[in-house]
């Protein structure tokens, strides 16, 4: 199918790319998944197909080459690795026969935790492979047999040039988030390495957007896929909860304690690595659990604080804006902003990390007396009609702002 040809789209029945189909539209054993896979999705309560689950696994399961049109949050992981878990052969050591291609350490593993299960349930072993990590203990594993890694491009070469991984026996490639691939510059190292797998192998692509260079790949690299979008229903700046709110200078990090006292998850910004690292310092001084991710920590510190957020272990992660392109977490409660961004684009970037899986989200916004001007004119550009309003941190109102009477101190 040329990429001229119209793509099937559910956005056409105003289907939630983040929510399941609705009842009757189908299960995951009618979309022919084994039942060892149903049994295994449904003990983690996942029992009804998203949109784009629905429309790619048969093709997949079929053998046919898909590329799908989806965003981060939309289901895609499932919908890629559930049929490929399935069609896996076995691998011999170091010789794996599916291979997944990530932009992001952190996104190699949250591919990784949600395929372990339904793996486990066919007897197939699941590793993400990634720069920053210890090398031996990967070595060791591919040494020990897996049949899917789920790798970045350049760690990927260099176990192939180590001579550790062979490509020989891939019969299915998935390139996940192409588009993040373009953007960071990875497209040669994933070409190099889809170069070097053998002809007749099945490739999935999946990627937010299809044109540019990763149009290029699909015509490149993918032999008559099947087209498959779904367009998931934005969360306006309109729709989400915005509150703006003055702070003291001494006061402005027990404001921000008081907040994350009262959400299970609370994601906070700051403009830099220093001030992250203060700010969860700080708040840990305030009795609130807080731990600070961003590009200057050790790999396995940044893993260890995204796992514990993303179980719920950790309720405040304090992060700058490059840090949390990495971060893909449904079920925020709240998005504190404790340095105000620099733009509208950034506030709108910040705001949509609690805007997920359905949900409009809060966020707050603290500003300091001598930030007032730029917060306003944030609002304006924003089209955001909400006043500053002036709170200490022993304010009732900060326990929940999203009924807070504005009159009540």
């Amino acid at each position: 199918m040329a990429l001229s040809d119209p793509l099937v789209d559910v956005h056409a029945r105003e289907a939630n790319a983040n929510e399941p189909v609705p009842a009757g539209a189908g299960t995951f054993a009618d979309l022919g998944l084994c039942d060892e896979i149903v049994v295994a999705l449904t003990a983690k309560g996942i029992t009804a197909p998203f949109p784009i689950q629905t429309l790619a696994i048969p093709d997949a399961l079929a053998g046919r080459d898909v590329c799908g049109k989806a965003k981060t949050g939309s289901g895609k992981t499932l919908a890629f690795g559930l049929p490929l878990l399935q069609r896996l052969p076995r691998a011999k050591p170091g010789s794996p026969t599916g291979l997944v291609l990530a932009p992001t350490r952190e996104l190699a593993n949250q591919i990784c935790d949600e395929l372990v299960a339904p793996a486990a349930a066919v007897r197939r072993r699941v590793l993400a492979i990634y720069g920053g990590a210890p090398i031996d203990k990967q070595l060791n594993k591919l040494r020990a047999g897996v049949d899917l890694a789920v790798a970045t491009p350049g760690r990927m070469i260099d176990l192939i040039d180590r001579g550790a991984v062979s490509l020989r026996a891939v019969r299915h490639v998935v390139v996940d988030e192409a588009d993040r691939m373009a953007d960071m510059g990875f497209l040669p190292q994933v070409e190099w390495i889809l170069r070097s797998v053998e002809r007749g192998h099945q490739t999935m692509l999946f990627s937010a957007t299809l044109d540019g260079a990763v149009d290029s790949l699909i015509r490149r690299y993918q032999s008559d896929p099947s087209m498959h979008s779904v367009a998931p229903r934005e969360i306006t700046v309109a729709e989400m909860v915005h509150r703006f709110v003055g702070v003291h200078k001494l006061d402005k990090v027990k404001v921000a304690a008081a907040i994350a006292g009262s959400a299970r998850r609370t994601l906070m910004f700051t403009r830099t690595k220093i001030a992250a690292d203060r700010l969860a310092r700080d708040l840990q001084r305030e009795g609130v659990k807080a731990a600070p991710i961003h590009g200057d920590l050790r790999q396995a510190a940044r893993e260890k604080s995204l796992r514990q957020f993303i179980a719920g272990e950790l309720p405040v992660l304090v992060a700058t804006d490059v840090a949390a392109r990495g971060i893909h977490v449904d079920d925020v409660d709240v998005v504190v902003q404790f340095d105000p961004p620099s733009d509208h684009k950034t506030y709108v970037h910040r705001a949509g990390r609690t805007a997920r899986a359905g949900e409009s989200g809060v966020v707050v916004t603290l500003s300091l007396w001598d930030e007032e001007l730029d917060v306003k004119r944030l609002q304006r550009r924003l089209e955001l009609d909400e006043p500053i309003v002036e709170m200490f941190s022993n304010d009732a109102r900060l326990k929940d702002l999203v009924h807070w009477d504005r009159s009540a101190r």
